[in-house]
């Protein structure tokens, strides 16, 4: 039978790299955009390309009410979602000093609440079949700290103690819950940087280059995969290095 995945914020960049490997990895895949209608068409197709089946789900992920509808929409075609990949984000440099209550909120809305809004629509059908795969991305800043991201680093931090509890709650369930805490990987959220910029944190990085959507891909697929059915509960961080 095929597996089901549902990767929230899958219109580009790591998103994107986790469903067209998802797809190789013979996943049937519904990809979450909330506005990048054109990306996201654009990634169905390479799906579509692959000779897999797949869907598009236009929702955003901090209203409660169309996360279950998505969730419903993609059970009733794709069927019972084994695999939720928690990837929806934003970034943004600023301040702590100038962070407004909106900004925080916005991040909080996004990471936290996103990932917790989706996780509790699919684990009533994981609980029921005593079998399921959560993985969360959450960041390097979320383990260490990053300075003018505050906001963005809790959210990512809130996103790791996320994944330790619920590992906790869930695997008697026979669910897995892990995190994977990219480091600097060259997307649209780097779009922002110079290439002087780009390669100083490059030359701070023990393997001397930013990583590339597509090894984040990988470590999601291995985490997915039977070879981590031991495996729970865990951060894994390709990073280069740059964290230890």
């Amino acid at each position: 039978m095929t597996r089901v995945a549902l990767i929230t914020g899958a219109s580009r960049g790591i998103g994107r790299a986790i469903a067209l490997r998802l797809a190789k990895e013979g996943y049937a895949v519904a990809i979450n955009y909330h506005q990048n209608e054109k990306a996201a068409v654009s990634a169905g197709e390479v799906l579509t390309a692959f000779g897999k089946e797949g869907m598009l789900c236009r929702a955003d992920v901090t209203r409660e009410n169309a996360v279950r509808e998505m969730v419903r929409a993609v059970e009733m075609r794709l069927g019972p979602i084994d695999l939720l990949v928690n990837n929806a984000g934003i970034a943004e440099q600023v301040l702590f000093t100038d962070l407004t209550a909106m900004q925080w909120k916005k991040m909080m809305d996004v990471h936290v609440n996103g990932a917790f809004y989706t996780s509790s629509a699919v684990l009533p059908s994981m609980i029921r079949r005593k079998s399921g795969c959560i993985i969360n991305i959450a960041s390097m800043w979320g383990q260490t700290g990053a300075s003018c991201e505050v906001h963005y680093s809790t959210a990512k931090a809130a996103l790791i103690g996320m994944t330790k509890a619920l590992a906790k709650e869930v695997g008697p369930s026979g669910i897995r819950v892990n995190c994977v805490s990219p480091g600097a990987i060259e997307t649209d959220m780097m779009a922002g940087f110079t290439a002087e910029d780009k390669a100083a944190i490059a030359e701070e990085t023990p393997l001397c280059r930013l990583g590339k959507p597509e090894e984040i891909a990988a470590a999601v697929a291995f985490l997915a995969s039977d070879d981590a059915s031991f495996i729970t509960g865990q951060v894994l961080a390709p990073n280069g290095g740059l964290v230890i």
